[in-house]
């Protein structure tokens, strides 16, 4: 599917805008590094920094507002930042638990028996009462399937799989509460492959999460969003912004010599 040169522009003015955003509120470093600045020179390190301030904001300030302009196109509605609600049963909090200590133990993870033992379970027993629940990314397509995702810019850390499964699964039960027939699915999305060329490394979120329907990587989830060609169409969309925005990085940094 080819994007629209209509939609092009407004994701390069996406791209463009954030990261002009974040040259204005951003602060270098202070601390002093004075064999580095010799060595690498001063403009470099603050070059380094200033990437490294970027990667930490990355999904909110970037992924997030292009994935929603691209979704635009193909689906209903797409929304970042969704507030997905604030009551969660306690039977749904158990039937959590019970799913999250069969994994752990090495029962296969099975996301549609997961979202159905959830929904059974998600009106019964004493409601709890939470924080409202920020959703990152929504999208609901025409056939009014709702996809709700957890966006990753860094690669997992395989100790902190166990707690993205269970905000995967108290996404569901908190929107089960209010919508308990909905057809709902959660994911992880994971917006490029940091192992490129070779293949994103899956088996190391194997057992916690159900591969097949519950993590997009890259294509994946570019593709889902905008269609088939999509992904490529983005990175060139970044392409096209960087090349307009090299003078002002030029003159930005050069400032630091």
């Amino acid at each position: 599917m080819e994007i629209g040169s209509d939609i092009n522009e407004t994701i390069e003015k996406v791209i463009i805008n954030s990261l002009r955003k974040k040259f204005q509120s951003y602060n270098p470093e202070t601390s002093h590094m004075p064999f580095h600045y010799r060595l690498l020179g001063k403009d470099r390190m603050t070059l380094f920094s200033f990437i490294q301030s970027l990667n930490t904001t990355f999904g909110t300030s970037i992924f997030e507002p292009v994935a929603e302009t691209l979704a635009k196109l193909k689906h209903k509605q797409a929304k970042r930042r969704y507030v997905l609600g604030n009551k969660i049963s306690k039977e749904a909090q158990k039937e959590i638990q019970n799913i999250i200590n069969e994994l752990t133990i090495g029962k296969n993870p099975d996301k549609k028996e997961e979202i159905e033992r959830i929904r059974r379970v998600c009106q019964e027993g004493e409601i709890v009462k939470l924080k409202t629940t920020l959703v990152d990314f929504c999208v609901i397509s025409y056939d009014d399937n709702i996809h709700l995702f957890d966006i990753k810019t860094a690669k997992p850390n395989i100790g902190e799989f166990k707690s993205y499964k269970r905000t995967l699964l108290e996404w569901l039960a908190i929107f089960f509460y209010e919508n308990p027939e909905a057809k709902v699915n959660s994911y992880i999305a994971i917006p490029y492959n940091p192992y490129e060329p070779k293949p994103y490394e899956r088996w190391t979120l194997k057992g916690m999460l159900d591969l097949e329907n519950e993590l997009m990587v890259a294509e994946e989830f570019w593709n889902f969003l905008g269609g088939e060609g999509a992904y490529e169409e983005v990175l060139n969309c970044f392409e096209r912004a960087g090349i307009k925005l090299r003078p002002e990085i030029d003159e930005y940094f050069a400032k630091f010599k």
